[in-house]
This record gives structure tokens, C-alpha cells and sequence, in this order.
């Protein structure tokens, strides 16, 4: 319209014509593009979900570092009083380390059973139903020291891995149904923000001023407690997801009710009509099982794109960073007894960027962000590898260490670390997406425990080398995304799922691997 106004403004001045269209011209005005915020409800809703959910998942990664000698110490004297005899210390080791890695297994238990539960009882009451395992794994643990017990520990890391496991399936279908379409990638960020948010808090509630100190590691081990009674005050006034209020249970009356809620009386309309646009898909067709998935050859490329990008994200070096983190600390003059509070820069740095992340992914795109992420992460690789090498040939060359960590962290949150929940959710319909995430968990959770294992003996093996691997890693997995997965900023699920299928189609007609023809980013 401006263009046709601008026509007419310029006849109007060459030929002395149409001079009454004139006086439109001082009264148009170009309307003026609105950025969209999520409303208070729906930042309440993330918040609750998130609080009770990924937030113990970060947390409880991190809060079993500070009382490493503490507990140790606690087995060795158990172990005493009960065989007469100090612990050897290849017990000690073993016994650690089952305390330390059963957080695996319990994930892994709990990312297998997470989606049938998000079906069976839907996401805010998964939710709420997790929190069980969460309050009996704080119990556990602050139990064991006055009962003498350290098998106690045991069972309490478990459980919190369970308690993880769910959590990181039902939280992020939660946030990724009740979010509109245009915020739902800044929303479904809340899942790694709540992730780092719990790595950087049990950081700092493990340094020696709060609970730090060896007598208080069992209240430090029973804090996971907190989270869970705060999601049990809060998170029951909201209402359950829209999505699976009406896809799910048919429920179209509670389904409205919750749009209101989170969107208002006025703006909820074009979000039900997306979501009955789904359910007149899935119409006969009931939530799949893991299994059913893998016999779908419409789901091959979102499949693979799973397997990809949630195996990279363990192997992409992000652990390897945070275990040469203490060393080149140490090597650039920071003293021992300061590089806890130096963990928490680079826990702080994390959570940092994954608020950039849910700041920028509406406006660059999921592809930009990721494949960027990658790209930085194998830069920082070969820096990293250069400067370790030559580590000890000038004073200086200890602070380019240091500076990669932090680029590496920095590039990590705002690619991989933010974008691959994000991705997940975004990459199935309704009724795959709880049998996609069980596969997602199952991987996430395997990789983590094959990474803990296979780790040092690479580290030991390759030494300051190890990072060349996780350079090819990270390029093939940014040639991958780049070539196969589409842009899904601002698209509805069917419009995603309509992508990957062009891209099955594109492949059957020309019989290669072509690249995938998508949209711009």
C-alpha cells in the first residue's frame, strides 16, 4: 500500500494529477511491528514447570561435587566401624563412583517411563507425580549419615535420577504445548535455563560459606527437596496443556478454558485453531509407543536428526571442557582454594547464555543458532588443543586457555545446549512427540553414562589431543543440520512435519542424499 502511495505522490508532483490522495499520505503511517512477550501466566506456568522439573536435573549434577571428600570419608568410617578394617581404597573408588553414576541409571529408568506418563496422567500431573521421587531421594540421603548407612546414598541417587529422567521428557512437552507458536522457542528455552540454572545454584550452595562444609553434606544432599515442595504449592493452580486436553482427552470445553488462562479471552483463538487442525489429523490414531515410531518411514529423518543431535550434545566436548577446567584454572595462578568460586564463573556463564539463547531464537532461528553453536565449538577446539599443547612455553598462554573455556561454555549455551529441546519438540505432532522424547531421554542418558565410562581412558590416552575428536564431531554434526534440517521458527508442527516429509520425497525421487530444500533462516 505505501508503494501504491508513493505512485500516486509522484504523479501527483510530475503531472499536477491526483493531488487529493495528498492529505492520505500525512495521515498513513506504517504500522508498527509489535515484539511479542509471553504473558504473566504463561512466564508463571514455565516457572512452576521449570522449578520441579530440569532445574533438579542441573542440580543434582552439580550439588555431588562439593562433598566429594566429605562423604568419602563418611564410607570410609561406616566401613570401619561395621569390618573392624579401613577401606581399600579400589572399594572406596567403586563405591564412589556407584554414587556418583546410579544418577545415570535412574535417568535412563526415568526418560523410559516418562512419556507413558505424560500420556497416562498428562504433563502437569507427571509433573506433580515426580516430585515423589525427588522428596523420598532427599529423605534417603539425609538419612544415611545419622543411621550409619551409606547405601543409602545409593538409593537416593537413584532416585533423582529417576526424578530427572521424567522431568526432562514431561517438562519440555509442558512448556512446548502451552506456549504460542510465535514464542515457542524463547519459551522451551525455560528447559535449558532451568538446566543451568540448577548447575550454577547447587555450585554455589556447595561452596564453604552456605553448605560447604563436611558436616552439613547431608542437609546439602537433602536441599533437592526444596524444588520439589515449591512445584507442589505452585504448579497445581495452573491448568493442564491445552494440546493434550483436547487431542488427548477429547476434553474441548477444558481445552478453551486453558487457552484463556494462559493467553487471555482475545488472543487464544488462532492457537485452538491450530490445535484442531492437529486433532483433525490425528483423528483414529493413538499416542505411539517408542517402537511404533521406528516402524514409521515418515519419522526417518526426524528420527536420525534425533540420534544426531542428542548423542552430539554428550560428545561434543562440553564434558571434556569442564574436566580440564580445575587444571588450566591452576595453570593460569589461580589458587586451589579459589577455583571453586572460578566453577561458578563458568556455571554462571552458562546460565548467561542460555537467557541470550531465549532472547535471540525468535529472530535468528533455530538453524542459525545451532549450526553457529557448532561452528564456534570447532574453532574453539583447535584453539584449545593449540594452547594446551604449548601451555607452559609463556605466561600468557595459560589466559588463551582460560578464554577458551569460557568461549567453548559460551558457544555450547547458546548452539546445542539451548536448540536440541527445542528441536525435539518442535520436529513431531502430538502423538509422537511423548514416544520421540522417550527415545531422545533414552539416548541423552546412554551417552551420558558411556561418556563417564569411556572418558578418562580417552583423556589419558590422547591427552590435550582428545579435543581433535570432538572437532570432527562437531563439524559433522553442523554439515548434518545444515544439510538435512529445516528451519521450524514460527511454523506450526503439521507445516514442520510437511518439511521432513518433502525431504523423504525429494530423496525417494532422485534416489541420493540430497540437501533439503527449506526455508531461509
Amino acid at each position: 500500500m505505501l508503494k501504491y502511495f508513493g505512485r500516486v505522490s509522484k504523479m501527483g508532483k510530475d503531472n499536477g494529477e491526483l493531488k487529493e490522495y495528498q492529505p492520505l499520505l500525512k495521515d498513513f503511517k506504517e504500522p508498527v511491528r509489535q515484539i511479542k512477550v509471553p504473558s504473566k501466566s504463561l512466564l508463571l506456568a514455565v516457572w512452576a514447570a521449570g522449578i520441579g522439573g530440569t532445574f533438579q536435573y542441573g542440580y543434582n549434577i552439580s550439588i555431588i561435587n562439593a562433598p566429594t571428600k566429605s562423604v568419602q570419608n563418611f564410607i570410609n568410617q561406616t566401613w570401619t566401624e561395621r569390618y573392624n578394617t579401613e577401606i581399600s581404597t579400589q572399594m572406596l573408588t567403586l563405591l564412589w563412583s556407584t554414587i556418583v553414576s546410579i544418577f545415570t541409571l535412574g535417568g535412563l529408568v526415568g526418560a523410559s517411563v516418562g512419556g507413558t506418563l505424560a500420556i497416562r496422567f498428562g504433563r502437569k500431573g507427571t509433573l506433580l507425580f515426580n516430585n515423589t521421587f525427588a522428596l523420598l531421594a532427599a529423605f534417603f540421603m539425609g538419612l544415611s549419615y545419622p543411621s550409619g548407612t551409606f547405601e543409602l546414598l545409593i538409593i537416593g541417587r537413584f532416585l533423582t535420577g529417576v526424578n530427572a529422567g521424567i522431568a526432562i521428557c514431561a517438562q519440555p512437552l509442558y512448556i512446548g504445548e502451552i506456549a504460542p507458536r510465535a514464542l515457542r522457542g524463547a519459551m522451551s528455552m525455560g528447559t535449558s535455563i532451568f538446566i543451568t540454572g540448577g548447575i550454577l545454584t547447587g555450585q554455589v550452595i556447595g561452596l564453604k560459606e552456605l553448605l560447604g562444609e563436611e558436616e552439613y553434606w547431608p542437609i546439602l544432599l537433602s536441599t533437592t527437596c526444596i524444588p520439589a515442595i515449591l512445584q507442589l504449592l505452585i504448579l497445581p493452580w495452573f491448568p493442564e496443556s491445552p494440546r493434550y486436553l483436547l487431542i488427548d482427552r477429547g476434553d474441548d470445553v477444558a481445552c478453551t478454558k486453558a487457552l484463556t488462562w494462559f493467553h487471555g479471552p482475545d488472543k487464544y483463538h488462532g492457537e485452538k485453531e491450530d490445535i484442531e487442525r492437529e486433532r483433525d489429523c490425528a483423528i483414529g490414531i493413538k499416542p505411539k509407543k517408542p517402537w511404533e515410531l521406528f516402524k514409521d518411514r515418515n519419522l526417518r529423518w526426524q528420527l536420525l536428526t534425533l540420534f544426531v543431535i542428542h548423542m552430539s550434545q554428550q560428545l561434543n566436548g562440553i564434558n571434556a571442557i569442564y574436566f580440564y577446567a580445575d587444571y588450566v584454572f591452576t595453570q593460569a595462578g589461580i589458587p586451589a582454594d579459589k577455583i571453586p568460586y572460578a566453577t561458578v564463573g563458568t556455571g554462571a556463564c552458562e546460565c548467561i547464555t542460555a537467557l541470550t539463547c531465549g532472547l535471540l531464537i525468535e529472530s535468528l532461528g533455530r538453524r542459525a543458532l545451532i549450526i553457529g553453536g557448532y561452528s564456534l565449538m570447532s574453532l574453539c577446539c583447535v584453539c584449545f588443543t593449540v594452547a594446551l599443547t604449548f601451555q607452559e612455553s609463556s605466561t600468557w598462554v595459560p589466559y588463551l586457555s582460560m578464554t577458551c573455556v569460557f568461549a567453548f561454555i559460551l558457544s555450547f549455551g547458546l548452539g546445542p545446549g539451548g536448540v536440541t529441546n527445542i528441536l525435539t519438540t518442535e520436529m513431531f505432532t502430538q502423538t509422537d512427540r511423548p514416544a520421540a522424547y522417550m527415545i531422545s531421554g533414552s539416548i541423552n542418558w546412554t551417552s551420558f553414562f558411556l561418556i563417564g565410562m569411556i572418558f578418562p581412558f580417552i583423556v589419558n590416552g590422547l591427552k590435550q589431543y582428545c579435543f581433535l575428536v570432538f572437532l570432527v564431531i562437531c563439524c559433522l554434526v553442523a554439515t548434518y543440520i545444515f544439510f538435512v534440517v529445516p528451519e521450524t521458527k514460527n511454523k506450526t508442527f503439521l507445516e514442520i512435519q510437511s518439511e521432513f516429509r518433502s525431504r523423504k520425497k525429494l530423496t525417494a525421487a532422485s534416489g541420493t542424499e540430497g540437501p533439503l530444500l527449506s526455508t531461509p533462516m
